[in-house]
């Protein structure tokens, strides 16, 4: 019971990321993904890390500003940069492959055995995807293929390492969440400013806009997505991802007016049966634990205050 409940909780993180293009088509300013992007990221791991007083030590620095830029600093501007390059469902179909990546790297880094069952749940998975967000007018640029798949790849491996290096000693989940997305922030800004200049002027649908990336879908999807990484481990965590794609989706029916074919209901049954079995194929992870953590107690009475105590219900 334990187990499902962090998988539920874990979940929350692709369903919040989920609405990330509906909140940005209409709430943000257009073509800035890369300001948004360190909007999103730079805020909330400042805040994080303010709120769990913690500042990394010794090659803990190194390590932080490596996983942030794997997870942050580099997914986010491959990501916008395949999503421009190419049409929305094969970029969303590419970023679904992320698991392949995962399940791969696990095998190498972590010594996790590879299974049968959770390779065919992630490819089940990324084929009921592409039934929901691929057309028959999707084509296909280089560049834009080399960068979903570099960025899938870039997150992957920062998941990966992630579990890998675990945390230090005294330090909770939130924390180590802070300082990732403080990095992978910084990591943006110049790439922001080179490409798409000075920032733009913000109007009260923006500030609201910000507001909920940086607090909802960044600050706290991503302190459930490590917290459920460090109880989980890697593989189980990843094969949730094809959940943002399918909650884009009914946000567009649901709030965009956009409709649903019914091969695109049954490919999001599909890749949500997928993910469920992918979850129940994984099964519990045998690991060494991570080092206790002294602050733990803090980062969930933190985090509670965060969300208002909602997810103590």
């Amino acid at each position: 019971m334990k187990r499902v409940t962090t998988i539920a909780l874990t979940a929350l993180a692709p369903i919040s990321w989920g609405s990330t293009y509906a909140v940005a088509s209409e709430l943000l300013p257009p073509d800035r993904p890369l300001f948004t992007g360190v909007m999103r990221a730079l805020p909330a791991g400042l805040l994080l890390t303010a709120l769990s007083r913690t500042l990394p030590k010794g090659w803990w620095w190194g390590r932080a500003a490596l996983l942030g830029g794997l997870n942050i600093g580099a997914f986010f501007p491959l990501l916008f940069l395949s999503a421009y390059r190419l049409p929305g469902g094969v970029a969303a179909v590419l970023g679904s492959a992320g698991p392949l990546f995962v399940v791969g790297l696990a095998a190498l880094l972590l010594g996790e055995r590879a299974r049968l069952r959770t390779v065919l749940a992630a490819v089940v998975a990324a084929f009921g995807v592409s039934m929901v967000v691929l057309t028959a007018e999707a084509g296909l640029d280089p560049v834009g293929v080399v960068a979903g798949v570099v960025s899938s790849a870039s997150m992957g491996a920062g998941t990966v390492m992630t579990k890998r290096w675990g945390r230090p000693e005294g330090v909770g989940p939130l924390a180590m969440t802070g300082w990732q997305l403080t990095a992978g922030g910084l990591i943006i800004i110049p790439v922001a400013a080179l490409v798409e200049g000075a920032p733009p002027a913000l109007d009260g649908k923006a500030f609201l806009g910000y507001g909920y990336m940086m607090l909802i879908n960044t600050g706290i999807a991503y302190w459930l997505w490590f917290r459920g990484l460090g109880r989980l481990g890697p593989t189980s965590v990843t094969l949730l991802g094809p959940l943002s794609p399918l909650t884009a989706a009914v946000i567009g029916w649901a709030a965009l007016g956009q409709s649903l074919s019914p091969v695109q209901v049954l490919g999001m049954a599909i890749a949500f049966g997928a993910t469920v079995a992918g979850q129940l194929a994984v099964g519990p992870v045998r690991t060494k634990p991570e080092p206790f953590s002294s602050t733990e107690g803090t980062d969930r009475n933190v985090s509670m205050d965060l969300t208002g105590g909602s997810m103590r219900r």
